[in-house]
């Protein structure tokens, strides 16, 4: 199990947590904001080839925003809690919890997170507050949470972790 780390989703892994639609409000306003004002000003003081720089330059942005947003995966499998982003091979990374290592997964209650199912979460490392995996916006963190701990308990009443 010292080994074994994972690197991707698979076959025996299950994904509990992806970023919710409030994560994509502020893509959305910088979206307004480029093709909404930028684009037009733009156009209007320093021709359409400025335009058409900007505008490409303002597409690559929020496709890139929108993707990285959608790329956030929290799942887990038979070796711990993981956490998968990134859109460009440079950026792609992995960071996880071993089961063995896990303190609890928590969740941020509050009237904000209620309303939009939106809910902040944190899986505690035992030992080091720098191997946490803490994500924001995640559809469904309660869920999530409930998930993890009730998986986690499991394994601990199996005795599979000590």
């Amino acid at each position: 199990m010292d080994d074994d780390n994972a690197s991707s989703t698979g076959p025996r892994s299950t994904v509990v947590g992806v970023k919710s639609w409030l994560a994509y409000l502020g893509n959305i306003v910088l979206a307004l904001i480029l093709f909404g004002a930028v684009l037009p000003l733009t156009f209007h003081f320093a021709g359409e080839l400025a335009a058409a720089v900007v505008m490409a330059i303002a597409a690559i942005i929020v496709i890139y925003q929108f993707l990285v947003i959608r790329s956030v995966q929290l799942y887990y499998d038979d070796v711990g809690v993981w956490l998968v982003s990134g859109v460009l091979p440079w950026d792609k990374g992995i960071t996880g919890v071993k089961w063995r290592d896990m303190d609890e997964a928590t969740f941020v209650q509050g009237f904000w997170s209620w309303l939009t199912r939106s809910y902040n979460i944190r899986i505690g490392h035992r030992f080091t507050k720098s191997s946490e995996i803490i994500l924001t916006n995640i559809a469904g963190g309660k869920n999530a949470i409930a998930a993890l701990n009730s998986h986690h308990q499991s394994l601990i009443r199996d005795r599979v972790i000590e």
